[in-house]
């Protein structure tokens, strides 16, 4: 399982957010793109990067220094915040990102995630956040009568390639996931997905390998220590090697 640094940005700064509250921001650092050099040279093999202005406002803000960002980096980026036309999507990726994050676009814009999967393949990525297993859009303003299991269902019916789970309450809290709901969603979708919210403890990222999930992304377990990143890479590497005397 992968794991992957969080690097969420707000007025051109590294911040975290508490259960997408703007009103509760801590800042990590005043220039991102040091930050996210700080993750590459300590290990990681792919960021995931929120322009968290963009989300709330619907369009790219931070596309700057985001493009810096991507820039500065050898290891893959992930773009995700505020991308919901074409113009946007494709900018990230001629920019160099790795792949870009839909969300609320891909809840009321279907014809526009289907002309994105059908033109950048794996390069597209579903991202569902959830309040209590509920459907939030609109950076989590808005919740929607849609479960987390049911649309990533239909989307990955649809083709879909990959989804990034995010438990909203969760996010930012270091209470761990919701293991039960993030079981059914991983029994149920059957194509790749990365889980976010809540994880605190190494423990965290071992059951979430445990039940499938591809990926793990971290950001407040990360900046306050809770969970060490090279200790986790460790870990994480020792339970996707076999044990001695058992066939790969």
């Amino acid at each position: 399982m992968e794991i992957i640094p969080a690097v969420d940005i707000r007025g051109g700064r590294c911040v975290r957010l508490y259960q997408g509250d703007f009103q509760r921001e801590t800042v990590f650092g005043d220039d991102p793109v040091a930050v996210a050099l700080s993750w590459q040279e300590a290990g990681a093999t792919r960021l995931h990067v929120v322009d968290l202005d963009g989300a709330r406002e619907g369009r790219p803000v931070n596309a700057r220094v985001i493009g810096h960002l991507i820039e500065a980096l050898l290891i893959p980026v992930q773009v995700g915040g505020g991308l919901r036309d074409r113009q946007s999507i494709d900018s990230y990726l001629e920019a160099g990102a790795n792949r870009v994050v839909l969300g609320t676009a891909a809840v009321k814009d279907r014809s526009l995630l289907a002309e994105a999967i059908a033109e950048h393949g794996e390069r597209i990525v579903v991202g569902v956040d959830a309040r209590v297993g509920m459907v939030a859009i609109e950076g989590w303003r808005e919740e929607t009568p849609l479960t987390v299991a049911e649309l990533m269902s239909e989307l990955a019916a649809k083709g879909v390639p990959r989804f990034i789970y995010t438990d909203a309450l969760r996010d930012g809290t270091l209470q761990g996931p919701d293991f039960a709901v993030v079981e059914t969603v991983l029994a149920r979708v059957g194509v790749p997905v990365i889980y976010a919210g809540g994880i605190s403890t190494i423990a965290d990222l071992e059951r979430l390998a445990s039940l499938g999930a591809e990926g793990a992304i971290i950001g407040q377990a990360l900046y306050t220590g809770a969970v060490d990143f090279q200790e986790a890479l460790k870990v994480l590497s020792r339970l996707a090697r076999p044990e001695r005397g058992f066939p790969a």
